[in-house]
């Protein structure tokens, strides 16, 4: 288990109001948010500093994958706003991650943008990835695995991945890969739209270094509450 374990609640809103609204509700419950694609295609990198100017870490969860110099220029925005984490697809392949990471630190020379890849996403399973890939017999642990190699290669701070291939890229790459976790849910929580879920200890058990909360939070009859007993767990 890593020694600090991060929770971070996605900001899965359209609007900076919607966004804002959530953080005055937490205050000081949660110190790390995540915008994702629909708040960042709809406010921009506006909501990222204004979130820092609340004394907040951001997670930018774009998911890059593009050609190289593309999103190594795209990395390099994104961290010069006062990211502190973003991801990009782990199947973009080697080059794409290191000008990731390239961008990121040119971004903000001082390393604190760290560059996630994200390995199989917890919406689909085997039978989904066989189906995209065209490809057949698709172990999903066997996959998450192989990206991570990717990242870990090439200068990654870590990975998204489920909690239910933790342990065994833990079990691999130890410390070196950090591991975010999504599809987190607070015991007896509506799994919603993912297939590969978890709870907050037991991801934390399997070796999570962050850990990604949406609507187990934010659609909490008590948001603070739920927060609360997400930090209690951990």
């Amino acid at each position: 288990m890593s020694a600090v374990v991060t929770p971070i609640v996605a900001l899965d809103v359209p609007t900076r109001a919607g966004a804002e609204a959530i953080v005055r509700q937490l205050g000081d419950a949660c110190g790390f948010y995540k915008v994702g694609l629909e708040l960042f295609s709809a406010e921009g990198p506006a909501v990222v500093a204004w979130l820092r100017d609340q004394g907040k870490e951001v997670f930018v969860d774009l998911k890059l994958h593009d050609i190289p110099n593309t999103v190594r220029g795209a990395a390099r925005s994104v961290a010069r706003h006062g990211a502190s984490l973003l991801t990009v697809h782990a199947s973009g392949g080697r080059e794409m991650i290191a000008a990731a990471v390239e961008g990121a630190n040119e971004g903000r020379p001082d390393g604190g943008c760290g560059i996630l890849g994200v390995t199989i996403l917890t919406s689909m399973d085997a039978g989904g990835i066989e189906e995209a890939w065209g490809r057949e017999g698709v172990v999903v642990e066997s996959e998450v695995l192989r990206l991570a190699g990717l990242v870990a290669a090439d200068g990654g701070a870590g990975i998204v991945c489920s909690g239910h291939e933790a342990a065994t890229v833990t079990g691999v790459y130890g410390d070196r890969l950090g591991l975010l976790i999504p599809g987190i849910r607070l015991p007896g929580g509506d799994a919603h739209d993912q297939r590969r879920v978890m709870t907050p200890a037991a991801a934390a058990a399997a070796g999570a270094r962050w850990l990604i909360l949406g609507r187990a939070v934010t659609g909490a009859i008590d948001p603070v509450g739920a927060m609360m007993a997400v930090h209690a767990a951990l």
